[in-house]
């Protein structure tokens, strides 16, 4: 990298960045170190940095020239409209899985204190959208990873979410007699050997959160294959998967006793969610 200058202010600062990076990265970079608006920076680019801010932003551009992830380097991200603290801990919230919220919130909007389960629930996104979202819903979320269960209960208090938040590998340590009528996962499909493991963003976020097995399906085939044991009679399965997924988890549905299978399209017009409604 070019050697910064000792001093500048927000134009120099943003002209030695994007040396290294893009700019709209280096714009987000600045305006989480000064804590200032993208209004701001343009309309003060003489405004000089406090060595602190200087230096931070350094390491930052450093960090992301090293390709780190933006979301881990401010920490946050927007999900559905919220911000969501984040770090190296969880996967970053990414737009094709608020489709798996707006598909949940259909089935459900009309139903009051519906009992719902996340699984896997990383930095909560999809637990704590839930509990905002519907009609004062019971929502328990679970996770393997203290380290994603203690950010995901801080993102619930920041947003003024109730959860209850369960340490657990999917079902295992939920009661016998706990029953939900949705239960959700974004859980980890990617194959185990896959080459894009290895590059860009997913080089950064836990392996754990993101491959499964060698075809990809583990997690989806114990999610499914549990998730009877914890549905009431007429209850939701909602399952985010991989692009090339979709009929292998609606024959897992299927296989397993689940009736009005179906799978919807993102944004991007790849095959992204199934669900099942569960018949007892």
């Amino acid at each position: 990298m070019s050697a910064p200058p000792a001093e500048t202010d927000i134009a120099g600062a943003l002209a030695w960045a994007r040396g290294h990076i893009q700019p709209s990265d280096a714009r987000l970079l600045l305006r989480h170190v000064c804590r200032a608006s993208a209004a701001h920076l343009a309309a003060w680019p003489e405004e000089v940095l406090h060595v602190a801010q200087w230096r931070t932003f350094q390491q930052l551009v450093e960090r992301r020239t090293a390709g780190e992830p933006i979301a881990y380097l401010t920490g946050e991200r927007e999900f559905y409209g919220r911000p969501f603290l984040v770090n190296a801990s969880v996967l970053i919230p990414r737009p094709e899985t608020e489709l798996l919220v707006e598909l949940s919130i259909a089935r459900f909007a009309a139903v009051h204190r519906p009992r719902v389960l996340d699984l896997g629930t990383g930095s909560g996104i999809l637990a704590i959208t839930l509990a905002l979202e519907l009609d004062r819903p019971e929502v328990t979320a679970t996770d393997i990873s203290r380290d994603a269960l203690a950010l995901a209960n801080t993102n619930a208090l920041r947003l003024g979410a109730g959860i209850t938040f369960l340490w657990s590998d999917w079902y295992t340590l939920l009661r016998r007699n706990d029953r939900f009528q949705l239960i959700v996962a974004n859980p980890p499909y990617i194959v185990e050997d896959d080459p894009h493991l290895a590059q860009g963003d997913l080089r950064f976020e836990p392996l754990t959160a993101l491959a499964s097995g060698p075809d990809g399906l583990r997690a989806l085939a114990a999610i499914i294959a549990g998730a009877g044991r914890h549905l009431e009679d007429g209850g939701w399965l909602f399952l985010e998967h991989g692009y090339n997924q979709a009929d292998a988890v609606r024959a897992l549905l299927a296989d397993a006793g689940f009736t009005h299978i179906a799978s919807w399209k993102d944004i991007a017009d790849i095959d992204r969610v199934c669900a099942g409604c569960w018949a007892g």
